[in-house]
């Protein structure tokens, strides 16, 4: 992976968090989703990238900011887990009777709760895209041919 490459993946990295925090707002707001975020940091599409160049982005990155990325990323979707449990849970009732009496919906309580988590996921995004700068600084200020 050259150095415009490793640029662009961070950057495509930061975008897609960016958008999984605006498809969470729509949740809070009442909208449907087709496919919620994964749970695992290694599963969602930021993460299949990272970690299948985890050896690379040691090298070019250094454990420190590699782990503190790591640490980030793996504290955000801890964070989203919480949401992902009110809204998206197997459990939630959405039989037939559900739908009729509107009982597929979160309480107004439940809904407090999750925007709560909100709010703490949005620092964790915060963290995440801070981490994500320091990464883009480093790959920028390197020259080309530390790059694979």
């Amino acid at each position: 992976m050259n150095k415009k490459e490793m640029l662009d993946a961070i950057d495509h990295a930061k975008k897609v968090h960016l958008e999984e925090m605006h498809k969470i707002s729509s949740v809070l707001k009442g909208n449907e989703v087709q496919n919620p975020t994964p749970l695992g940091k290694m599963e969602c599409e930021c993460g299949v990238w990272f970690y299948s160049h985890e050896k690379e982005m040691k090298d070019i990155l250094g454990a420190q900011l590699f782990e503190r990325l790591d640490k980030h990323h793996e504290n955000w979707h801890k964070e989203y887990h919480n949401i992902y449990n009110i809204f998206f849970k197997e459990e939630k009732k959405t039989g037939f009777l559900a739908k009729i009496l509107k009982r597929d919906k979160v309480d107004s309580l439940t809904l407090d709760k999750a925007k709560l988590y909100f709010t703490e996921l949005q620092k964790s995004t915060d963290e995440l895209l801070k981490a994500s700068e320091s990464a883009t600084r480093r790959i920028s200020a390197l020259k080309e041919s530390k790059f694979h």
